[in-house]
C-alpha cells in the first residue's frame, strides 16, 4: 500500500454527494492533492449510525453512482472503503427473513441467538433469556448498560433473544440495530466473502475492518479482543482478501501499554496510529517535542506500517495514549479540549474503559490557524500513510448546533458538518486551507517520501526535526514548539 495522501470524508459531506466530491477534487486546486480517499460507509445501504449499520453493500443511490468511482480511478485516486464483521443492520435482509420466517428462515443462525450461546451458563428469567453467571461474564466488555440482546418476536409469538453489541430499537414488526452475526454459521462466511467481492469491484485498495474485534465471542472469554479468536478471525479474512489483492486495515482501539498495535504489525498488519492526535496537540500545546519524537523513533525501528490522522469521523482518541504519556498530562489534554468547547465520549459512565474527546481539530488547538498548520505539517512527516478529514482541511469548528438538533448520543455529530459547494469555494481562498493543500502536495508528489525512503527523528530542547531521504531526494521538517513555528524544506 502506498504512504500518499489520503482523502477522508461521508459521500455527502463535501456537496451532499460523492458526484460533487469528485468535481471539486478534479480542481486545480486540489490536482495532485490526494492519492486515496476513504468513503464511509454511507456508500452503501444503511439506515443508523450514519453508514455503521449496513442493510447491504450495494452503492446508495441516493449520495453515489459507480460512475463517481470510474472517475476517480481516471483521476489516479485508489479507494479505502469499510467492511463491517461484527453485525449487520436489523433492516438487512438476513435479519428481516429472520424476523419473518423465524425458525424456518434460512438465516436462523446467521446471527447470534443469545439462549442458545449461553445454554448451561445461566439461568432464564422470566423476560425470557438466560441470564450468565457473573464468572462466563466478568470479561466481558459491554458497549451499553445491561445485556446486549435484542428480543425478536418470531411469526408464532414467541420472543427470541439475539446478541446485539451496539444500537437497538424495537416497533414491532419493525426493528432498528446493528446485529451481530454468528461467524461459526457458513453462511456468514459466504456473506464475507461475497461482501469482499463486491467491494473490490468498486476499486478498493485499502479495507477497514469496523469492530471486528467484537465479533469472535465464547462463553467466559472477552468479548473484545478475544485471544485466540481475533487473531484466527482475522487470519481467515486474510485468506478471503487475497485473491482481490486488497489490504486490510484493522481498527482496534486499545491503550498503548497494551502493545496491540505492535501485534497486529508482527502478524503483518497495517494498523491505525491512534496515538498521533493526542500526541501532537501534547507536543503543541506544552511545547515538547519528546513523547512524539519517541513515537515516531519506535514506528521506525519496529518497521510499524500506519495509516494517521488527526481528525476523523470518531472523536480524538485518548484511552489510547496510556502508557505513552502520564495520565496526569492525558487528564489535561481532556480538560483542555472540553474547555475548548468538546465533549468527553464515556461508555456509561466507565471513562477508565473507553473515552475520547469529540470536538474538531482546529477548536482542539483552540482555533489557532498556526497551530493547525503546525499540526498538519506534522502529520505529513510522520511515518505512515496521513489519512485527512475534511473538516479539518478547511479548518472547520465544533458545530454544537448539529448536535442540538441530533439530540441524545449526537456529540460525534460536531465533527461531521455537511459544506457546500459554495463553502467550500470560499474556504479555498483562505490562507490556512491554501497552505495545507501546498503541504499535501508536496507530501504527495516529492519524491524524497517514496516507498523505501529513510526517515530520521531528532529532537532536542523544544525543536522537533523529521527528515526523509530516498536515492538523491530529501525533505525536512523543523519544528520549534516553543516560537509556534515550523519550515518544511528540500534538502
Amino acid at each position: 500500500m502506498n504512504n500518499k495522501p489520503m482523502l477522508n470524508a461521508y459521500p455527502d459531506s463535501m456537496g451532499g454527494r460523492l458526484s460533487d466530491i469528485v468535481s471539486i477534487l478534479e480542481k486545480e486546486e486540489l490536482r495532485e492533492v490526494f492519492h486515496s480517499f476513504y468513503i464511509l460507509p454511507s456508500i452503501y445501504h444503511f439506515d443508523l449510525d450514519r453508514g455503521f449499520s449496513v442493510i447491504d453493500y450495494d452503492i446508495n443511490e441516493e449520495l453515489a453512482d459507480k460512475r463517481d468511482l470510474d472517475v476517480l480511478k481516471r483521476l489516479g485516486i485508489d479507494l479505502k472503503l469499510d467492511f463491517i464483521l461484527n453485525h449487520a443492520s436489523a433492516q438487512s435482509p438476513q435479519f428481516t427473513d429472520l424476523v419473518r420466517r423465524g425458525e424456518e428462515s434460512e438465516y436462523r443462525d446467521f446471527f447470534i441467538n443469545w439462549n442458545e450461546f449461553w445454554q448451561g451458563c445461566g439461568s432464564m428469567t422470566e423476560e425470557g433469556y438466560i441470564q450468565p453467571e457473573p464468572q462466563y461474564i466478568e470479561k466481558m466488555f459491554f458497549r451499553k448498560p445491561g445485556l446486549p440482546i435484542l428480543m425478536v418476536q418470531f411469526p408464532d409469538g414467541r420472543k427470541v433473544p439475539y446478541w446485539n453489541t451496539f444500537y437497538q430499537e424495537e416497533h414491532y414488526p419493525l426493528y432498528l440495530g446493528q446485529m451481530d452475526l454468528n461467524i461459526k454459521s457458513p453462511k456468514v462466511w459466504d456473506f464475507y466473502k461475497d461482501t469482499l467481492k463486491k467491494i473490490a469491484s468498486y476499486g478498493a485498495e485499502l479495507v477497514r475492518l469496523d469492530a471486528f474485534a467484537y465479533a469472535p465471542k465464547e462463553p467466559g472469554a472477552k468479548n473484545f479482543l478475544n485471544d485466540p479468536g481475533t487473531w484466527e478471525l482475522l487470519s481467515r479474512i486474510q485468506e478471503l482478501a487475497d485473491p482481490y489483492k486488497l489490504t486490510l486495515l484493522p481498527e482496534i482501539h486499545a491503550a498503548y501499554e497494551e502493545q496491540i498495535y505492535k501485534t497486529l504489525s508482527d502478524k503483518g498488519y497495517m494498523t491505525y496510529d491512534f496515538f498521533l492526535p493526542g500526541l501532537v496537540i501534547d507536543a503543541i500545546e506544552n511545547k515538547r517535542g519528546n513523547y512524539l519524537a519517541a513515537w515516531a523513533r519506535e514506528l521506525i525501528d519496529k518497521d510499524i506500517r500506519t495509516v494517521n490522522m488527526l481528525g476523523c469521523h470518531d472523536g480524538i482518541p485518548l484511552l489510547d495514549l496510556k502508557g505513552i504519556l502520564p495520565e496526569a498530562d492525558i487528564q489535561k489534554l481532556i480538560d483542555l479540549i472540553v474547555a475548548r468547547g468538546g465533549f468527553i465520549k464515556n461508555l456509561h459512565g466507565q471513562k477508565n474503559m473507553y473515552y475520547q474527546v469529540n470536538a474538531t481539530y482546529f477548536s482542539a488547538l483552540g482555533e489557532s490557524e498556526q497551530k493547525l498548520l503546525m499540526a498538519r505539517a506534522i502529520q505529513l512527516f510522520m511515518p505512515g500513510k496521513p489519512q485527512i478529514w475534511y473538516l479539518d482541511l478547511f479548518a472547520g469548528k465544533n458545530d454544537h448546533e448539529a448536535v442540538k438538533r441530533a439530540g441524545e448520543s449526537g456529540h460525534k455529530e460536531i465533527n461531521r458538518t455537511n459544506l457546500t459547494v459554495a463553502e467550500i469555494e470560499n474556504a479555498l481562498k483562505k490562507e490556512v486551507v491554501k497552505k495545507q493543500l501546498e503541504m499535501l502536495r508536496f507530501r504527495n508528489t516529492c519524491k524524497a517520501f517514496d516507498d523505501g525512503a529513510r526517515i530520521c527523528v531528532e529532537e532536542e530542547a523544544g525543536i522537533l526535526r523529521i527528515t526523509w531521504k530516498k536515492d538523491a531526494f530529501g525533505a525536512e521538517l523543523m519544528v520549534d514548539f516553543a516560537n509556534e513555528e515550523y519550515e518544511i524544506k528540500e534538502v
